[in-house]
């Protein structure tokens, strides 16, 4: 039997037909009776069909995504229009899959400004520069999208001279600004805690009138604050006309950052309104600063006045009773995840064997990492290696390195500060120095100043052994360990036009 062919335009007596399915609360059946659709000849009008995409692009349901395009296809639409076009390039960029959205770019006969801004900013979020930057200059037409774009995408992938030649030129050029303008230069200011350059921005920022922005000035009370000058972030805070739970969380979160935590608790009592982001915050300052009771006793006030804690929550719990010791208190909370059956994150799975293994129960910690089903994170290997590592059992960290690997996850250059690190404290000297050869030449880790560190320790724990592993080959030449190819980033603090 032939299959139906889809109607041309979108019918007022179809309506009965498609409510249920676009009524549906999961996104997964609504995506599954596009196929009935089909078969009944009809075709969902592009709105409908982009904010089913705009949903599978906020909650990156690949599948679905993919059977949204598939439907489009069998429905005569090989060649989706722009709008359509538009939203399958954000989704494909939002599950990751770059590939897909330049073929579905590559396939458009009609491309807006929007266009190419999608794949301006989804190469740039993947880290994708080289990509992001050729089509920047591709671009017919750039507006300020197109330059935070570039600049953000340089900033967060510490390319920051790049971010702030581009963030130069993009003043000279009359194309507009929004307050996401000045978030690229922000971060670099933030990355490299230059309070200079977060100043010059302030400054910047007054001049162009975006001073009473909420969203802006939150953003320059966190670099701030980040900067290390939390009473320069308190005096923008106080000038604020309206300042939202960003703002109140933004602030707590510095003060917490730099251990002071009588400003924290102060602000925290002056807030309107708490919510679990800011008790969070107000947690894990006492967490980061040794205070692990006080974080606890925080805790359980919060339980008290029924705000719902999430996973970075139980995270910065967990880490109060590693920084105290205290086994029974992370005992209780992890028996607390498991009877509520609370869906354990990774970063709450890492949390959990930290805690054990800073609480001297490093067999337990072991335990939890074996039940773990999906082991596709390489968080949750630096977790294990590294609570081997800091313990000295350096052969069971390297043989935990290789079940990694046999696993199919690829080593960071986390994993190998703390391979490097068992070795050292384990006195495996010819073992550290094979497995720094194989970090640059079989996966393509370069190396930064802590392996560096790593290594200089390794060599201080070499004595007579050296010769040994010169003989076999084991040492490279120290000759061509070339300081200037150490990947420093020199600081930059004039982002004034030359």
């Amino acid at each position: 039997m032939p299959m139906p062919m889809p109607s041309r335009t979108f019918k007022p007596s179809n309506l009965c037909i498609v409510k249920p399915i676009l009524s549906k609360s999961s996104l997964s059946d609504a995506v599954s009776s596009l196929d009935l659709l089909r078969l009944k000849g009809i075709r969902l009008p592009s709105h409908v069909l982009a904010t089913l995409l705009r949903h599978c692009s906020k909650t990156r349901s690949y599948r679905e995504g993919k059977l949204i395009h598939l439907h489009l296809k069998l429905t005569g639409f090989k060649r989706p229009p722009t709008l359509l076009a538009n939203h399958l390039i954000s989704m494909y960029f939002s599950c990751g899959d770059f590939a897909q959205a330049r073929k579905v770019f590559g396939k458009m006969e009609s491309r807006n400004l929007f266009t190419w801004n999608n794949m301006l900013s989804g190469y740039a979020k993947l880290g994708m520069m080289e990509q992001a930057r050729s089509f920047f200059y591709r671009m017919p037409h750039k507006d300020y999208v197109s330059w935070n774009s570039i600049v953000v995408g340089y900033a967060h992938s510490g390319r920051f001279s790049e971010a702030l030649r581009l963030y130069r030129q993009f003043r000279r050029f009359d194309v507009g600004y929004n307050q996401f303008s000045f978030a690229g230069v922000l971060i670099v200011s933030v990355k490299l805690k230059d309070f200079e350059l977060c100043s010059q921005i302030h400054g910047q920022v007054l001049v162009v009138g975006f001073s009473s922005n909420v969203v802006l000035s939150s953003l320059i009370v966190d670099a701030y604050a980040k900067c290390g000058k939390t009473d320069d972030a308190r005096r923008l805070f106080d000038d604020m006309p309206v300042k939202d739970v960003r703002a109140w969380t933004t602030l707590l979160s510095g003060y917490a950052a730099w251990g002071d935590m009588e400003l924290g608790a102060e602000l925290f009592s002056q807030m309107p309104k708490n919510n679990s982001c800011s008790w969070t915050y107000f947690l894990r300052g006492y967490a980061r600063n040794g205070m692990g009771h006080k974080a606890l006793g925080v805790f359980r006030e919060m339980i008290k006045h029924q705000v719902r804690p999430d996973h970075f929550t139980f995270s910065a719990c967990l880490s109060a009773c590693a920084n105290i010791a205290s086994l029974k208190h992370g005992k209780q909370i992890h028996s607390f995840l498991v009877q509520n059956n609370i869906k354990l994150t990774t970063i709450v799975v890492c949390a959990i064997i930290d805690m054990y293994a800073e609480c001297g129960s490093l067999e337990t910690a072991k335990r939890v990492f074996d039940l773990v089903g999906n082991k596709q994170y390489v968080v949750l290997w630096n977790t294990m290696i590294s609570a081997l590592a800091q313990r000295g059992y350096g052969i069971e960290a390297i043989m935990m390195l290789n079940n990694m690997l046999k696993s199919g996850v690829k080593p960071n250059n986390v994993t190998f500060v703390a391979i490097l690190n068992a070795c050292s404290h384990s006195g495996l000297v010819e073992e550290g120095f094979r497995l720094f050869k194989s970090m640059i030449t079989e996966h393509g880790v370069v190396p930064n100043p802590e392996h560096y560190a790593c290594l200089t320790d390794l060599l201080g724990r070499t004595g007579d052994v050296i010769g040994r592993q010169k003989s076999k080959g084991v040492i490279c030449d120290l000759s061509t360990l070339n300081i200037q190819e150490i990947p420093f980033q020199s600081k930059i603090v004039n982002i004034q036009d030359k």
